[in-house]
Order: structure tokens, then C-alpha cells, then sequence
């Protein structure tokens, strides 16, 4: 049985909080390592982010010619909600907002809004560029989607639920990681690409004057890059509940090791824009469903089988 339990809907208010903090942080390492990268100190790499959110903040929206504003709004904004809305199903410690009887899927079912929400962005600015970068992330969200989607279901077969807290409860005396290592690095690759970070960025690349975010500016521009951030921290803080055992560890309490595991996390995402080239859509569909789907798909029918032998 599980040990999670649903606390007070009133500390709902305190989840945004929390996941912005988580983000920011992620954002001042990936300060840094621009920093180290330039030949700069720690102490510039720490306050970059700060310096941007203030100049954004004062920077005027950009508009276009026959823009849909509407729709265009709702894209950049969106992208935090949808992570805010991910951290309902999250377990921190022993702790849940929402312990429904289906989590995985509704984390899943956020990530397909990540879709409509990057297309939108592209779509409502009317312009060429942005229009190519929306294409570019649907071309990207259809060659991990599926990947992704059996990458989620193995833990779930293996705890016997799609509750969120069976899965952690089922982890106790092994942690999902050591004998599902093709699903763990396939869910934290499709966190990197539903983020638009890193290698899987290239729907806001150079070679198309930004893609989505190129007719984006001000407050828009600057809710895009937190909703980038926190789908980031989101997606690990959920590897964390399917993979790493969520609160379990020695000395410190659940609550706090989620965090510490979160944030490791975190920072192996961010530090993963550093170490890897960018991988254009074509490519990635030719592994994805070349090699990283049937990888996945072994795994999954590896752990039905334990399962179905255990009984």
C-alpha cells in the first residue's frame, strides 16, 4: 500500500511557487555555464537570469501585421499553466495534490497540449519563420510522442496502476531505474524534446531567425522561457515518482530527497544543451522509430513478462 497522501487542495497555491524556484534555479545553472563558456565568473552566470526577466520585463510586446493575438497569447502563456498543472499528480515526499487513479495519463494528456501550445505560437504571430518553427516542433512531437508514451506505460505495468503513488509504493525494496534503463533515459530524452531544450530546440533555432520565438518579445518572451523551464523541472520531478524511487532515501526526509533528486535531474537536463548538438526533425524521426521505439517497446515487453511470472 502507499504512503502518499492527498494533502489540503490550499496548498495548491504553494505548487507554483515551488516549481518557479525549482525553474530558476535551473535557469542560474544554465547562467553559469554560459558564463564559464564566455570566460566570465560564477557570480555574472548567477544573476543572468535575474538581468533577463527584469529586461523583459520592461521590454515592449512586438506585434505583426493580421496577427491572431488571441491564440498568440495563449501559446506563450500556456506553457506555464500546462506545467502547473502537471504538479498536481506529483508526489513530493509523501505528499500529493491530486492522487487520481489515473496520473500517468493526465501527465501524458499535458504533454499533448505542450503541442497545441508550440503551434499556436508559430500560427498566431503570422509570420513565415514562426509558422516553419511550429511545423518543425510537431514534426519533432510526432517521432517522440509514442516513444514516450511506452516509456511511461512500463513503470505503470510494472506497479500494476496508473496511480502515480502505486508506482513509488512499488519501488520500495527496488528502484524502477535499475532494471528499466531504456524507459528512464527515453522519458528524460522526451522531457528534453516536449521542453524545446536543447538538442530537440531546433523549432526556435538560428538557421530559421528564431522559428517560434521570432516576431515574440516582452512579457511574451519571457513567459515562454519560464514555461520551457518549468516543463524541464515538471518532467523531472515525474522521472523522479516513476524512476528513482520519489521521496525514498536514507537520513533525510521524503519530501526533501524529492527535491534533491529533482534537481539533480534538472541539472543534467540543462547541462544536456551544453554537451549535445542540435538534432534536426528528420533525424530524429529516422532513430525514433528506427531504434528508439522498438528499444522501448523490448523494454516494455521485458517487464510485462517479469510481471506476468511473479504474478
Amino acid at each position: 500500500m502507499s504512503d502518499i497522501v492527498e494533502v489540503n487542495p490550499a496548498w495548491a497555491l504553494l505548487a507554483p511557487v515551488v516549481l518557479g524556484l525549482l525553474a530558476l534555479a535551473g535557469a542560474a545553472l544554465n547562467g553559469i555555464l554560459v558564463a564559464r563558456a564566455e570566460g566570465r565568473s560564477f557570480r555574472s552566470g548567477v544573476a543572468i537570469p535575474v538581468f533577463e526577466i527584469a529586461r523583459l520585463m520592461r521590454q515592449r510586446r512586438r506585434t505583426t501585421v493580421t496577427a491572431d493575438v488571441l491564440l498568440w497569447r495563449i501559446g506563450c502563456a500556456g506553457l506555464v499553466v500546462i506545467a502547473v498543472l502537471k504538479t498536481a499528480v506529483i508526489p513530493v515526499g509523501p505528499w500529493v495534490l491530486a492522487d487520481i487513479p489515473v496520473g500517468v495519463v493526465w501527465f501524458n494528456t499535458m504533454d499533448v497540449f505542450v503541442w497545441a501550445l508550440m503551434w499556436l505560437i508559430g500560427w498566431g504571430a503570422n509570420s513565415a519563420h514562426s509558422l516553419v518553427g511550429g511545423y518543425r516542433f510537431l514534426a519533432q512531437a510526432v517521432s517522440y510522442e509514442l516513444p514516450l508514451m511506452f516509456a511511461l506505460v512500463t513503470p505503470a505495468v510494472a506497479a500494476h496502476s496508473l496511480r502515480v503513488s502505486d508506482v513509488v509504493a512499488a519501488q520500495q525494496n527496488l528502484w524502477f531505474i535499475v532494471w528499466m534503463p531504456i524507459a528512464f533515459v527515453v522519458f528524460c530524452l522526451s522531457v528534453v524534446a516536449f521542453s524545446n531544450w536543447g538538442p530537440f530546440a531546433t523549432s526556435a533555432s538560428g538557421d530559421i531567425a528564431g522559428g517560434i520565438l521570432t516576431e515574440v518579445s516582452g512579457v511574451d518572451r519571457l513567459l515562454i522561457f519560464a514555461g520551457r523551464y518549468t516543463l524541464l523541472t515538471t518532467g523531472a520531478a515525474f522521472a523522479v515518482a516513476l524512476f528513482l524511487g520519489g521521496g525514498a532515501g536514507p537520513l533525510l526526509p521524503g519530501w526533501l530527497w524529492t527535491l534533491v533528486k529533482t534537481l539533480l535531474l534538472l541539472a543534467a537536463f540543462v547541462t544536456l544543451r551544453h554537451r549535445m548538438p542540435a538534432v534536426r526533425p528528420e533525424r530524429l524521426a529516422e532513430v525514433a522509430w528506427i531504434i528508439v521505439l522498438p528499444a522501448v517497446l523490448l523494454q516494455t515487453l521485458v517487464v510485462s513478462i517479469v510481471v506476468a511470472v511473479r504474478g
